[in-house]
């Protein structure tokens, strides 16, 4: 008897996991994301996108794997970081700098950003305390030297230079005073996925 129970259990567990991993999968999609990262203009070539699954949401705008050929040979209007969901709006003419954003290029040398910094990261844009900040607009975050929130739009390292000059978008009112900020004096820190 108690093996009979034990047997009739396992039947009950086993059945009941079936059930509950066929609706999960029946709830998965295929559909496009971004293989490596992607700046704004960039053409999209097969190795820029490949195939993943994820859980069908309502409201989400992804393209379908069976898709691709469509997107194929079209620009992006966005920059993307590698592992980002491809959808429709982030194909096309550009879309940057956003509406009340600007786009300002920095130069930077190595140690003043991280070497992962790819277009799409969000960055928080750190000034040295001994820039003078009377004349620079409202600054968010502490500390002694201002600091701006921004995105990278571009990467551009020089060859035959040591800087490699980093194209940001950030808010219209800001992006003149970091502008006017000298040479040697903004370091950037790379942020978490929607960290700001």
């Amino acid at each position: 008897m108690p093996h009979l129970l034990v047997g009739v259990l396992l039947v009950v567990v086993c059945v009941g996991g079936a059930l509950w991993w066929a609706a999960g999968a029946q709830g998965r999609v295929s559909v496009l994301a971004i293989a490596r990262p992607v700046s704004v203009g960039h053409v999209l070539e097969p190795a820029d996108v490949h195939q993943v699954e994820i859980s069908a949401a309502d409201g989400v705008a992804t393209i379908p794997a069976g898709q691709a050929a469509t997107v194929l040979g079209r620009p992006m209007a966005t920059s993307l970081t590698a592992g980002a969901l491809l959808t429709r709006g982030s194909l096309g003419p550009s879309m940057i700098p956003a509406s009340g954003q600007a786009v300002v290029a920095v130069g930077l040398k190595a140690g003043q950003f991280p070497l992962e910094l790819a277009p799409g990261a969000p960055v928080l844009v750190v000034v040295a305390a001994s820039t003078p900040t009377a004349a620079l607009p409202a600054v968010q975050g502490s500390g002694d030297g201002p600091t701006w929130p921004a995105t990278v739009t571009g990467v551009a390292r020089a060859e035959s230079d040591q800087t490699t000059v980093i194209s940001l978008q950030m808010p219209s009112a800001t992006a003149p005073a970091l502008a006017r900020v000298p040479a040697g004096q903004v370091t950037l820190v790379m942020l978490a996925g929607g960290e700001r």
